[in-house]
């Protein structure tokens, strides 16, 4: 598209809404507004235009303020309280005169009504490259007013996370365009289970958008999302819907989901539940033994075919053991990893007092073995007060049990 095009026919550059709805009302709680230009024939995305950065900021602006202008007449005009409004703002464009254009505009609707309270301004932190204290100040400025603020595109390009947490956004935008792809690996899902992870250590809401499959609304709705947004639930359009549109689908859907993960918290169970019978029937025969390497070369012969490295601690991380590896079919020791301590792991003490406490095993969430390369989990029980055995999972157990 010819921006001239644009920028002498701005009659014809309209705003469109793209519908957010929610996980636990099942019903759109908002908006995005979306640049389209409009013509006889058909109706284009802006997205191209605003990305441009050979065309002068001043020409985008203006393009931009044109959209959110016919946006917030609309949104006046629909008088719909209860809709949050989420408009997009380059942040290195905003920055131009420190976002103060851009909040005259939206008091100028203030005063016809809007309370602020319902527009969530969407950046892209990855795309600015000015400073972030600024834009952070910038950021707990518009707050004051009321304004909510999302970090948009994480998980389509790189991020820092140090510098979201410090924008500190009411809502991350997570990007799972990627997840159609199907060489997806489970490192990259892992990314994104740690952005969950960081939204709700900073408080943030999680928003799963680019949802284009069933698949995708699972995995955003099992992994954090309370908001959802893309094609698959409602394609942009120039009007808002009812915000129940999709509440009978959507309550259908995520019942589904229910039963499904119940189903693999349940397979989770009896798997721990099934170790823990196993171990408890094998505990009084270790400690007849004289050392620990013949501890775990016992329970390695007894779980031969679900296991691949096993090894003991003390209560403080470090081994007691060697490891004991399975290889070809045949268990080896490693005595090199005798007396190494494994406390800085993460949940490692945490598991340990659980244990002591709780005098039973715990089988861990899934985790990439830094060894292997594979996805694996690991059951751990204590022996007694002080000591406790680490029992690595194959993948090819956990794979033919379906509990990945």
């Amino acid at each position: 598209m010819d921006p001239l095009d644009v920028l002498t026919n701005l009659e014809q550059v309209v705003p469109y809404y793209q519908a957010i709805f929610s996980a636990d009302a099942h019903q759109i709680i908002g908006y995005e507004v979306l640049a389209r230009f409009q013509t006889d024939d058909e109706v284009e995305s802006l997205g191209p235009f605003f990305h441009d950065d050979a065309i002068p900021d001043e020409y985008r602006i203006e393009v931009d303020r044109v959209v959110l202008r016919k946006a917030l007449e609309y949104v006046i005009y629909e008088n719909d309280p209860a809709s949050l409004i989420f408009i997009n703002q380059n942040a290195n464009l905003l920055m131009k005169d420190h976002g103060e254009s851009l909040l005259a505009l939206l008091h100028s609707f203030e005063e016809r009504g809007l309370s602020l309270t319902r527009i969530v301004l969407e950046i892209t932190e990855h795309d600015f490259n000015g400073d972030i204290d600024q834009l952070h100040h910038l950021l707990m400025y518009y707050r004051t007013y009321g304004i909510k603020v999302a970090v948009d595109n994480i998980g389509k390009e790189s991020s820092n996370l140090d510098r979201i947490g410090l924008l500190s956004p009411d809502i991350l935008k997570i990007d799972l365009r990627i997840l159609r792809q199907t060489a997806m690996t489970q490192s990259y899902q892992d990314v994104l289970y740690s952005l969950a992870l960081l939204a709700r250590k900073i408080g943030a809401t999680l928003l799963y958008e680019d949802i284009e499959a069933s698949f995708q609304l699972q995995y955003a709705w099992s992994h954090g999302g309370r908001y959802f947004q893309g094609f698959y639930l409602q394609k942009p359009a120039p009007a808002f819907a009812p915000s129940d549109l999709l509440k009978d689908k959507l309550k259908e859907r995520f019942q589904s989901f229910i039963a499904h993960e119940k189903r693999k918290l349940l397979a989770l169970y009896n798997l721990a539940q099934s170790f823990q019978v196993q171990l408890q029937q094998l505990i009084p025969k270790c400690k007849k033994l004289n050392s620990y390497d013949e501890m775990i070369k016992l329970i390695a012969e007894e779980l031969s075919n679900v296991c691949f490295r096993i090894y003991i601690c003390d209560e403080n991380g470090f081994q007691q053991s060697a490891n004991i590896i399975q290889k070809d079919h045949r268990w080896t020791f490693e005595p090199q990893y005798l007396s190494k301590n494994w406390s800085w792991r993460p949940y490692f003490l945490e598991n340990i007092l659980r244990m002591s406490h709780e005098q039973k095993g715990l089988l861990s969430d899934l985790y990439i073995d830094i060894e292997t390369g594979e996805s694996i989990r690991t059951f751990s029980y204590p022996l007694d007060s002080q000591h406790y055995v680490f029992i690595d999972l194959s993948y090819n157990f956990l794979y033919e049990r379906d509990v990945l």
